[in-house]
């Protein structure tokens, strides 16, 4: 299974949940894409296999994953402070890759319903959702 984590800004988010992903599936590949060259070596320090920065390579990875996670921003053309272009957004909203979304109340986009969790337990439901995502492909 390909897992694809995009990222922005500093990376933090991103490689925060490489190194959660890689501690519980030690052998699942996954591919690292930043909208900064910043926050893509975050997430190869992380332990992703595969990485790359900008449009192009969101556009390209997110028509190869499985799984597409970040956080919500990603899908919101000029989010994470306009460094989601639209042509990022469209590329992984028409991907088929299943998409787990963190809702971050960040930089303009508040999620409406949704409690504002720390990090860690972001990443914890995201893992959650991860092996939910792993146990129905494998049906």
């Amino acid at each position: 299974m390909k897992t694809l984590v995009i990222d922005g800004q500093g990376g933090q988010l991103g490689s925060q949940l490489i190194k959660a992903i890689r501690n519980k599936y030690d052998d699942m590949y996954i591919m690292a894409v930043g909208t900064n060259a910043t926050a893509t070596a975050s997430m190869m320090k992380a332990g992703a296999n595969q990485g790359a920065t900008g449009e192009n390579p969101v556009i390209v990875a997110s028509r190869k994953a499985d799984v597409i996670i970040g956080p919500i921003g990603i899908v919101i053309a000029d989010a994470l402070l306009g460094e989601i272009t639209p042509k990022m957004a469209v590329a992984i909203g028409q991907s088929d890759a299943t998409k787990i979304l963190i809702p971050i109340n960040k930089c303009e986009n508040l999620v409406a319903g949704v409690q504002n969790l720390t990090t860690t337990a972001l990443i914890e439901d995201t893992l959650k959702k991860l092996q939910d995502v792993i146990d129905q492909k494998c049906l």
